[in-house]
């Protein structure tokens, strides 16, 4: 088993509430065909994972890896890089210069001379910031991405790599996001975010519907009985909602989401204690876990959340580290925020009190998402031991 740390695990008083439809079907179905088309696009693999499944005393245990994503290393790739799609077209049709400008048109530079006129921006930890400027890139428009001053070196330089231009700002990603926002309305950029706010919720939306994406190929692959459980990352939630979307839609049962954060950063977990009222989360968000060090929910995936998820975990950082081992034992790349999933299911799993909450037992299925690879090499080799 894994080694014991402290946590903390809330069943969700309001799963089963009445809610609105966040993520509508026409919308998913759109998102998938346009980029099930992309060139390079390939499901990623779906991994059986026995023997972990015997230590945590479950019947099954599979790992949706995506660190091969488009060669980004993480599923932000199916979001940002669709929005900023999205986005350009629709200012393509708004100028005149192409009322009905597809994906295709815009991967074949149709339009450059336009598009290269067109600025997206966006706040990030690392990988959503990596999918807007590789979308940007292919697509010919320009980029600016803001990142807070705890972003590695890695990180940044990995955005760099596809030619945006890199914003540091003092404080957190949440104080990033508001950075972003403010300069692109001076700038008359283009706003990219995988968070939203009262008033921006479209260009969310699309990007969650990406991700969607990689929780339908999932439930695709997934061999013999559903999954009874699924354990995915919070952050502002637009992930996690995704995947709640999805397995609602597809099985019925739908299994139990469970929505795992990190200890310093449970923005998610806050907002349930706080009888469903989105809260922020304390504190100064210093967590290794640098995709999910997010202090404010995103208000749509909320909504989402806040009557679906069966419960929401809160996780040390040396749990991620462990579970990221753990992986590499399997043969699995998996950076920090992509472990936590299964470093919250194995915290649980051997935990009697948190078993019982969660209803984890010798037939249960369990479904987790390692959302990156080693999106930052070094610190990989530094956590792991090993070069990924």
């Amino acid at each position: 088993m894994a080694d014991s740390f402290p946590f903390r695990c809330l069943p969700n008083p309001r799963r089963g509430a009445p809610g609105i439809v966040v993520l509508p079907q026409g919308g998913f179905r759109r998102a998938r065909a346009d980029i099930s088309a992309w060139p390079g696009y390939a499901p990623t693999a779906l991994h059986a994972l026995p023997g972990v499944a015997a230590e945590a005393g479950i019947a099954a245990l599979h790992v949706k890896d995506e660190s091969g994503r488009f060669g980004l290393g993480s599923f932000k790739a199916l979001g940002g890089a669709y929005a900023v799609a999205g986005v350009l077209c629709a200012e393509l049709a708004r100028r005149g210069a192409a009322l009905s400008a597809t994906t295709a048109d815009l991967f074949a530079g149709r339009y450059a001379a336009d598009t290269r006129d067109i600025t997206v921006a966006c706040a990030t930890d690392g990988n959503h910031g990596r999918s807007v400027a590789w979308g940007a890139q292919r697509f010919g428009a320009a980029c600016a991405i803001f990142v807070h001053e705890g972003v590695s070196g890695g990180r940044i330089d990995a955005i760099a790599r596809y030619g945006a231009a890199i914003h540091v700002v003092p404080g957190t990603y949440d104080d990033a996001v508001r950075a972003a926002a403010a300069e692109a309305e001076r700038q008359g950029w283009f706003v990219v975010s995988d968070t939203s706010w009262p008033g921006y919720t479209e260009v969310p939306r699309d990007i969650m519907q990406g991700y969607r994406v990689m929780a339908e190929e999932a439930l695709d692959q997934w061999p013999g009985p559903p999954p009874t459980h699924v354990f995915i990352q919070g952050g502002v939630g637009g992930v996690a909602a995704a995947v709640s979307v999805s397995v609602r839609t597809r099985l019925d049962p739908a299994p139990s989401l469970v929505v795992v954060e990190p200890e310093r950063a449970a923005c998610l977990l806050a907002s349930a204690a706080a009888g469903g009222t989105p809260t922020p989360a304390t504190g100064d968000l210093d967590t290794i876990m640098a995709g999910l060090a997010c202090g404010e929910p995103s208000l749509i995936a909320w909504q989402e959340l806040d009557r679906a998820a069966a419960a929401f975990l809160a996780v040390p950082d040396a749990a991620a580290v462990g579970a990221m081992r753990r992986l590499a034992r399997e043969g699995i790349v998996s950076g920090e925020s992509g472990a936590a999933g299964l470093a919250g299911l194995l915290l649980a799993a051997e935990d009697p009190a948190a078993r019982t909450a969660l209803a984890l037992g010798p037939d249960s299925r369990v479904l987790v998402f390692s959302t990156e690879g080693a999106t930052d090499p070094a610190l990989y080799a530094r956590l792991v031991g090993t070069a990924a």
